[in-house]
């Protein structure tokens, strides 16, 4: 079974740790970008990125 590279974030929360409201407040202060660490599908759902989180934790973006 191969895995997928884009996850819901009640996969991503149950993977990574990170709760749900957790990822949503990433998402909300811009700490994760849309088509980096995750997407909108074309149902508009959100799904995280798994390969744009990995590059996240291992270069995390500067502070300006």
């Amino acid at each position: 079974m191969s895995t997928s590279r884009y996850v819901t974030l009640e996969l991503f929360a149950e993977m990574s740790g990170y709760s749900r409201k957790a990822i949503e407040r990433k998402i909300e202060d811009g700490v994760f970008l849309e088509g980096r660490e995750y997407r909108r599908a074309p149902d508009g759902r959100l799904l995280i990125d798994l390969q744009g989180f990995e590059k996240w934790v291992v270069n995390p973006p500067r502070a300006a």
